[in-house]
């Protein structure tokens, strides 16, 4: 039976009278803020970079993923505004909880913003509000970390107010899959929860999935992630392995998935890069510990695809010595793209400032081109590399570089140009396959 708090709440979302709070306006929650205004509910965005929040109030966007002219309407709209007043917190009927949730330098999980955002929520928490995590974590952590911290002002969780787990689905440059194209899993802390947030997303995406608890919800995201790493994994390693036996792993890939069934294609690179994939995995492996349970393939995989971007680096160095009797030392190297993927402007994790530190750790000077990132952003295990500029495009000056390295296979680069211009291309991601000229240049790696 649907009580007071959960009438009430379920009556605003059916007539669109909820106000949705918005808790992070990166590349989850400013797409996720996007679509439910889209659907016509009024979205308080709430960030604590000031500098973020005046940029987005003013109609510009701080992520490629969603347009400038995308912001502008929400804008116009009249239904949207970002702020760093968590203050207004209590003004929400619903609250979505979309912060990063990285590892630490022991690779175990860092779930600081997420319990702050739980604070933040708590100190203004009122009856018959519904908070819904997004972040990817543990199962567990939304009955074991949200609950007690929002349970503090003496409100009850499934009485008082409601709290559901809905994983973030965002795959940013992905023109096929914007976040109302995608369907949603949903877990509650209770039965009312579950409804409310189900009737939630289902304003404006095309299915919710209902599965029985927050942990269960919690679960599909690693789940997902878990299942790409162990496969992205398995072709790296059989890249190394065809290519001492002079088989080409694309082509192999390319005919194998021409299997109807029993076959779904992944592709190899120079390492694992986004908000996902590097990091996912972890959180459950150390989860598992407290339950006495190994996680061996998990790790297996983690250590393997850890392992690429040296491998990398290790094929580059040795065809500088091979093809140009050089040593890395005192080497030019051009890397193309810093992007985790292609046509992102998003470089969290990417295993190009992996490539970069090691190079230069081995004498090399190592310029960048990417179109989608002209700056290098701070980030925790690379701030060295911070505030460094892409070069320009220019293929004349290209020719001065002892070798190029494609890290991240953006579509508007021409390819057959960087390859004219350097004599020695090492290309992770296959990016050259159309290119006809002067094939003996290319190293595939």
């Amino acid at each position: 039976m649907q009580g007071k708090e959960a009438a009430a709440l379920a009556a605003k979302i059916s007539s669109r009278d909820a106000c949705v709070g918005v808790i992070g306006l990166g590349y989850v929650g400013l797409p996720l803020a996007s679509a439910v205004t889209g659907a016509r509910f009024r979205v308080l965005g709430f960030d604590v970079n000031q500098a973020r929040v005046s940029r987005i109030n003013d109609g510009n966007s701080p992520i490629g993923s969603v347009p400038d002219a995308k912001i502008a309407a929400m804008r116009e709209s009249g239904l949207f505004e970002a702020t760093a007043d968590f203050a207004r917190l209590g003004d929400a009927d619903i609250i979505l909880i979309c912060v990063p949730t990285p590892l630490n330098i022991y690779r175990e999980p860092d779930l600081a913003f997420v319990e702050e955002s739980a604070r933040a929520i708590a100190r203004s928490l009122r009856p018959g509000q519904l908070v819904i995590l997004e972040s990817t974590t543990y199962p567990g952590t939304t009955d074991e970390i949200m609950r007690p911290i929002l349970e503090r002002n003496g409100l009850r969780s499934g009485k008082d107010f409601f709290l559901a787990y809905s994983p973030e689905r965002e795959d940013p440059g992905n023109p096929q899959f914007n976040t109302s194209d995608i369907p949603k899993v949903v877990g509650g802390d209770g039965e009312p929860a579950c409804d409310l947030a189900c009737d939630f997303y289902g304003c404006f995406v095309p299915g919710v999935v209902r599965v029985s608890s927050a942990a269960t919800a919690e679960a599909v995201k690693l789940m997902e992630n878990i299942f790409r790493s162990v496969n992205i994994a398995l072709v790296n390693e059989l890249k190394h392995v065809y290519g001492s036996m002079g088989v080409d792993i694309w082509e192999v890939i390319d005919a194998a998935k021409t299997k109807p069934f029993g076959f779904m294609p992944f592709y190899p690179g120079p390492g694992l890069g986004g908000h996902c994939i590097p990091i996912d995995p972890f959180y459950l492996t150390w989860k598992a510990r407290e339950y006495d349970v190994p996680t061996r393939f998990i790790e297996l995989a983690g250590e393997i695809n850890s392992r690429a971007p040296h491998l990398v680096v290790e094929r580059l160095v040795r065809e500088l010595s091979d093809r140009k009797a050089l040593s890395a030392r005192g080497a030019r190297i051009l890397m193309l793209g810093v992007a985790y993927k292609k046509n992102v402007d998003d470089m969290r994790e990417s295993p190009a400032l992996v490539l970069m530190q090691q190079l230069e750790r081995r004498g090399a000077r190592v310029d960048y081109y990417d179109p989608h990132v002209p700056i290098l952003s701070v980030t925790r295990a690379h701030s060295e590399l911070a505030g460094r500029t892409s070069v320009s495009w220019d293929p004349v000056a290209f020719a001065d570089y002892d070798a190029a390295l494609i890290c991240t296979d953006h579509d508007d680069v021409d390819y057959a140009a960087l390859v004219d211009a350097v004599t020695l291309v090492v290309d992770t991601r296959n990016a050259t396959a159309q290119v006809s000229r002067n094939r003996d240049r290319i190293i595939r790696a």
